[in-house]
Parts: structure tokens; C-alpha cells; sequence
């Protein structure tokens, strides 16, 4: 009998134990948006849950647009999105929130031009590189390549990437009609692996498996965006409906901080500040 209320009892603090610690992760952070930061935004999600294990982090990607319209509705806490926030949003956040927005800038990026290794053109013009997007030019011969079509990708139009290539590359000129459109970067990447004839645009963090093009005989590296030498450059954002406060408040202030920021150079992207002499982001507390 004894040992029967012995076994009781610790069930029941092993019950309490675990709902104690049930109840204390209350407390959780839902972002949404660019598809170009979400490997980024997915290892700060990890490695802060790590260190906070009263914090649920869900994210997910879909592009900034996507991003931007869940968080005028109220769906998410935090927009990523590799674009600033356009004015007609601006206009529908005010309208249901009286707020503004509050962008927060977490990186840098360059904009690199993948194309497929086997391709024996290395090197863009800015110029080239419009013609081929707008549809002037259509063979690899006229940029100094093999004699066959250029295969034109792009991302959706729901993506940041995709607006600000249009407008900073494209001068806000159409894209050519003939271009096939992908919804993500990774698609994107997989595409080019296998089509010598293709050309995309996308993150510097993606694409191992792809060469990045030089433009204007600048290739698209850390060093070269820090110094403004390479061209197509921008930064990437995390939007938040008010000024965070809380836990909100707290990761938003963890990835500005150098935990954050090493990730953003581990995963490939350019961080705020130097962080060369950081080797594990996990180290940090």
C-alpha cells in the first residue's frame, strides 16, 4: 500500500513538473515573408529557442508581399521582407491599425546573377543584364557565350526580390513575357543546376551548385558589398506593426546584437557590423 502511494505521489509531481514546464513556453513569436531571408530567419528562430525555452517561434516563407499581408491582418508578429514596405501597404496598415510600421534593418544583401557553371559567360554589364531580363536579348552569342536562347527565370511577383530587380535593374521596365516564374529561391537554384542556357537572380547565401555572375566585373562578395563596390545591392528588413516590446521586443534586439548578426555571416549574408572574431553563435547567451 505504501509503495502504491509512493508511486502516486510521484506521478502526480512528475504531472506537475511537466505542466509547469508546459505553461512556462507561453509565450510565442509568428513571422512570415521573404522567401530569400527564410534559411536566415530559420536558424535565428533555432538558435534563440535554444537559448529561450519559453519562446515558440513559428516561421514560414511565401514572400514579402505574402509577409506584409499577414501582418496587416493581424496574423503574424513580424514581417521578413527583402524589400521596404510599399505605399498602398503603408495605406492598409494605417487603415486597419492606425500604425505605420516599424522596419527594422537585420542585414545587407547582394543580389547575385546565377548562372550554370558550364555557361562560359562570367561576366555582365548592368546594361546586358537588362536586355537579357527584358527580353533584347535573347542568345548567349550576343554576351560573348555559346550560340543558343537564353532561358529566362524569375521569382513571383508576390517576392521582394522580384520588385526590387525590377526596380534597380530593370529600371522598372517589364519583364520579358517569355520568362518562367518560380516561387522560391531554391527552385530557382535547382532550375539553373540543370539548364546551361538559364539565367535567374537570388540571394548570395543560395546556390552553391551555381555560378555567381560578375557584374561589371565585380563579383558579388562580402567584401565588395561592404566597400559599395558591386552594384546590385540592398538591405533586408523584419517589419513589426508598433515599436516591439516584450519578448517581441527581446529577439528582434538578440538579432541586432551579435549572437544575430553571426548568423547572418554564417548563413552567407552580409551583417550590420564585423563579427570575424565570433565562431559559435550558440556560445553566446
Amino acid at each position: 500500500m505504501a509503495k502504491n502511494v509512493l508511486i502516486i505521489i510521484i506521478s502526480l509531481i512528475f504531472c506537475i513538473t511537466c505542466t509547469q514546464q508546459t505553461q512556462k513556453k507561453t509565450k510565442y513569436i509568428r513571422l512570415k515573408g521573404s522567401d530569400t531571408m527564410y534559411t536566415m530567419v530559420v536558424r535565428w528562430a533555432e538558435e534563440y529557442m535554444k537559448q529561450n525555452r519559453d519562446i515558440s517561434i513559428y516561421a514560414e516563407g511565401g514572400g514579402s508581399a505574402h509577409g506584409f499581408q499577414h501582418l496587416i491582418e493581424g496574423e503574424v508578429d513580424i514581417c521578413a521582407s527583402s524589400r521596404p514596405m510599399l505605399p498602398y501597404e503603408v495605406r492598409q496598415l494605417a487603415e486597419k491599425h492606425q500604425r505605420l510600421g516599424i522596419s527594422h534593418i537585420v542585414a545587407k544583401d547582394a543580389l547575385s546573377i546565377y548562372l550554370h557553371p558550364a555557361n562560359p559567360v562570367t561576366d555582365l554589364s548592368q546594361k546586358q543584364l537588362k536586355d537579357i531580363f527584358s527580353g533584347r536579348i535573347e542568345n548567349w552569342k550576343k554576351v560573348g557565350g555559346k550560340d543558343m536562347p537564353i532561358r529566362v527565370l524569375t521569382r513571383s511577383p508576390n517576392s521582394g526580390t522580384y520588385l526590387y530587380f525590377k526596380e534597380h535593374v530593370l529600371d522598372d521596365e517589364n519583364y520579358t513575357n517569355d520568362a518562367d516564374i518560380y516561387y522560391s529561391t531554391q527552385a530557382l537554384i535547382d532550375e539553373i543546376a540543370e539548364n546551361e542556357n538559364a539565367i535567374a537572380y537570388g540571394g548570395t547565401a543560395y546556390g552553391d551548385r551555381v555560378l555567381h555572375c560578375r557584374i561589371d566585373g565585380v563579383e558579388p562578395t562580402i567584401e565588395n558589398v561592404i566597400q559599395d563596390k558591386y552594384p546590385i545591392a540592398r538591405y533586408l528588413y523584419l517589419y513589426t506593426i508598433d515599436t516591439p516590446r516584450g519578448h517581441i521586443k527581446d529577439f528582434i534586439d538578440w538579432i541586432l546584437d551579435m549572437p544575430g548578426q553571426v548568423i547572418v555571416a554564417q548563413v552567407g549574408y552580409i551583417p550590420l557590423f564585423r563579427t570575424d572574431s565570433l565562431q559559435n553563435p550558440s556560445d553566446l547567451k
